[in-house]
């Protein structure tokens, strides 16, 4: 068997970084992406553990540290701005709440791009319709472009999986929410304090800003709530939705909340899991939050899909491109990795949305016991032991 054409689903971070090792191990690949084009903007993701690793061995850490957003740190505030809290970037080695290697969402899918276009077919503004496997390869139609059959196919689309939903089943039975959703967008007000600043109201509501690297602040919304009946491509409805709950609140919220309406990357979405007892079906695997999203309040979703992009694309390589020891070897190696990795921090998203003013208070005080010298030890343990490394296997390349 010698599955060589490969088709992934989606051009984010883990698609495109997929792309980048099996096109130097030979393989024949096509992403296609629902986008018209990369897209640009969303908020700063962190290269944590063991990714940093895999981003030297792709050649590309200089470029990803010369479009780092230079952040110093999360702060809590008051509703004068006071600070309550902060956890340095510093405190904990570059591996904290804030890492010291952040990048806006958008940059780091522009640079993965720019590296594979060159040896890589991207169709952008298409999607999957359909799939069907057969003995030989994927018969594939799309809603644009001709049908075609590949041999293997990769879902790397997001939590929201349509690659997963036609190979695996229904959204539902894979995607665990966490009780609570977050908002996120590009704002026209200048950074003035280079801190990424959250204010907690009761209720469980949390308002930030955080500078990006255009000198720009970056507007954050999240807020505790069961399941609610929000279309998530619904814009206007979110947004409606977002200056109801935040009404009340106070410091910037109004601010911020006026600029929504002109953003460009305005996302909304509910903070969520993805839990699969395996990420293949026959000859189509899924990568990154298509498989084990592991929700935004981790730090860990970037990190993973680049350490499962490098292994996935290496054990097809080591295995000659049978996808059945492939896929069965992504997955022992890489499985307690992701599992780890999914530990939500200490108090869980009850911690990070406390209900009441006295939950805040001792959330906050428990942030200045955590970031001082003497507790860092421990707080490391409780809230970035998942970001411990993972010793990754070498493969031969074959370009």
């Amino acid at each position: 068997m010698d599955d060589r054409t490969v088709l992934i689903s989606g051009a984010g971070i883990a698609g495109p970084a997929l792309a980048f090792w099996l096109r130097r191990y030979g393989f024949a690949v096509t992403v296609v992406e629902r986008s018209p084009g990369p897209r640009p903007g969303g908020q700063a993701v962190d290269v944590r553990g063991t990714a940093r690793e895999v981003v030297d061995r792709m050649g590309l850490t200089a470029r990803i540290r010369a479009e780092c957003v230079r952040e110093q740190g999360m702060a809590y505030v008051d509703g004068r701005g006071d600070v309550r809290a902060r956890m340095p970037v510093d405190a904990f080695a570059g591996e904290g709440i804030v890492a010291d290697i952040e990048i806006e969402r958008g940059d780091l899918a522009r640079l993965l791009y720019e590296e594979t276009r060159a040896e890589v077919e991207y169709v952008f503004d298409d999607s999957i319709e359909t799939l069907t496997q057969t003995d030989d390869g994927v018969r594939l139609t799309f809603t644009r472009s001709a049908p075609r059959t590949v041999d293997l196919v990769i879902g790397a689309d997001g939590s929201h999986s349509r690659t997963r939903a036609l190979a695996f089943g229904p959204e539902s039975a894979y995607v665990r929410p966490l009780g609570a959703y977050l908002a996120y967008f590009t704002t026209p007000y200048p950074d003035e304090t280079g801190w990424f600043l959250l204010h907690n109201a009761p209720g469980g509501r949390v308002v930030g800003t955080r500078p990006n690297r255009h000198g720009r602040s970056s507007a954050f919304f999240s807020f505790a709530s069961p399941a609610l009946d929000v279309d998530r491509r619904d814009r206007a409805a979110q947004q409606r939705l977002l200056a109801e709950r935040f009404a009340d609140v106070g410091w910037r919220a109004a601010e911020l909340l006026a600029a929504m309406g002109d953003a460009p990357d305005f996302y909304f979405d509910r903070y969520g899991q993805v839990r699969m007892d395996s990420w293949s079906a026959g000859r189509v695997a899924l990568l990154g939050d298509a498989a084990w999203c592991p929700s935004p309040l981790t730090g860990q979703g970037t990190s993973l899909s680049l350490v499962g992009a490098y292994l996935l694309a290496g054990e097809l390589a080591a295995a000659g491109g049978d996808h059945r020891v492939a896929y069965r070897r992504y997955e022992e190696v890489l499985r307690a990795h992701v599992t780890k990795g999914q530990e939500l921090p200490g108090g869980g998203i009850g911690g990070f949305l406390p209900a009441s003013r006295t939950a805040i208070r001792m959330r906050d005080a428990t942030m200045r016991a955590m970031a001082s010298r003497p507790l860092r030890g421990l707080a490391t343990r409780l809230f970035f032991s998942h970001a411990d490394g993972l010793t990754l296997p070498e493969y031969a390349a074959t370009r």
